[in-house]
């Protein structure tokens, strides 16, 4: 397998297709890792944890400025002794979007790295204007072309802020990364994505509809396909997001179950059960992030 570096073209479909192929699970440091400062301390216990991810195969980690454990990523691994190559190393910026060059540095620096694999810009909420989200796309792309970021992306983006940065956009966005499950499947933002911007998308926060959002309308039969595959619930949530062709991203501290989501890799859903766990989550809306710009019943 070539190493990520290796990867990236100009067509975000090629780019998307090699992550997808190598990097279909990736491990997060953020939510449960979450830091609500950065005290300069590291979090060994993180550290730790990281590092046991790596070395069951995690290669994919996933970061953000916001979450204030870059330190802890860039220590895990370096101490993994897994060469930088074989790592995709993904971060974002929000705390610092006015000003994304020296953001990019500050992370690069915390993560001990030259360049990141995937930068991203968190969330669009900070704009105001088009012009906002613009004039930070602008910025995307010269860290892009000064060789710190292989390639650039946004996350939390619905339909109108793609266009929006498409329009000026030199380089288009290569994923977006949103909250994906069966209760929160976005309308026809990803229909949009795949067919007419060509943007792949990653999701974050996939096991919500069997844990957080529990009970609901797919309990059922997310239970029936969990015996039939002879894996966890968690697992067929995974591997549904996976059979759509999305990058999945889950954290856990805990080394059994970060064992047992690689089970998820093991086997294929039928396009009918992919299908039939979607009509299932049109029954429910639970959103779990950024309730305070969204309404209750708001499914964008």
């Amino acid at each position: 397998m070539a190493p990520p570096s290796q990867w990236f073209a100009p067509s975000p479909a090629r780019w998307y297709h090699s992550v997808l192929i190598a990097f279909k699970l990736g491990y997060g440091t953020g939510t449960a890792w979450y830091k609500t400062s950065d005290d300069g301390k590291t979090d060994r216990k993180l550290v730790e944890a990281i590092k046991t991810a790596i070395k069951m195969g995690y290669y994919h980690l996933d970061g953000a400025e916001v979450y204030n454990t870059e330190r802890e990523l860039g220590v895990a691994i370096k101490e993994s002794g897994v060469p930088r190559e074989k790592l995709f190393v993904a971060t974002k910026v929000i705390t610092n979007i006015s000003d994304i060059p020296n953001a990019i540095d500050t992370s690069l620096e915390k993560l001990g790295l030259d360049y990141v694999d995937l930068y991203l810009i968190h969330s669009p909420f900070f704009a105001k204007t088009p012009t906002d989200l613009q004039t930070a796309w602008a910025e995307m792309e010269r860290v892009k072309s000064a060789g710190k970021a292989k390639s650039i992306g946004v996350s939390n983006y619905l339909q109108p802020h793609l266009e929006t940065t498409l329009a000026t956009a030199t380089v288009p966005p290569s994923i977006n990364q949103i909250e994906y499950h069966p209760y929160l499947q976005h309308g026809s933002l990803l229909s949009y994505q795949q067919s007419s911007a060509k943007i792949a998308t990653a999701a974050y926060g996939p096991l919500s509809a069997v844990t957080k959002a529990k009970p609901g309308p797919v309990d059922e039969y997310m239970a029936q396909l969990a015996k039939k595959y002879a894996v966890s619930e968690g697992e067929i949530s995974l591997r549904w997001c996976i059979d759509q062709g999305i990058v999945a991203i889950t954290t856990s501290g805990k080394e059994q179950r970060l064992s047992d989501y690689l089970r998820a890799l093991t086997f294929t859903l039928t396009p009918k059960e992919v299908q039939e766990i979607a009509r299932l989550g049109e029954g429910k809306h639970y959103r779990g992030f950024w309730n305070d710009i969204f309404g209750p019943d708001d499914r964008a």
